[in-house]
């Protein structure tokens, strides 16, 4: 099973698909709550030297909401991180399959809800 939705950008500009991620998942209901520039922050802690390499950490809250009603402690695996890196030749958008990342709970209603949360992330890079 894979643990991510994936869609390449060949020839892309990193910013460019940055900011098309960015309403593509505005325009699905997501904000993002959190952002992580890897590539800084491997050069500041360890001066390591990477491509570029973002996480966005998304969410939606009317899903967030009924995941946390269902299981308190699904908290620990949101939001649904989106990352965006450069790649030889362009740029590539992976969204996590929250399929997979729920996977280890044992609750059904929160499985469905997941798979919602899944087909909207899968519109969403479909939409960039």
């Amino acid at each position: 099973m894979s643990y991510t939705i994936d869609r390449s950008f060949p020839g892309a500009d990193f910013e460019e698909i940055d900011a098309r991620t960015r309403k593509a998942l505005g325009d699905a209901g997501f904000g993002v709550l959190t952002e992580i520039d890897v590539k800084a922050t491997m050069k500041k802690k360890i001066d390591k030297d990477m491509d570029d390499y973002r996480i966005l950490g998304a969410c939606n809250p009317g899903m967030a909401w009924q995941a946390i009603g269902m299981e308190a402690k699904v908290g620990a695996m949101l939001p649904c991180n989106v990352i965006l890196r450069s790649v030889e030749g362009g740029v590539e958008v992976s969204a996590v399959d929250p399929v997979a990342s729920m996977s280890g709970i044992d609750n059904s209603d929160l499985k469905t809800v997941a798979g919602e949360v899944r087909d909207m992330l899968a519109k969403a890079v479909a939409a960039i």
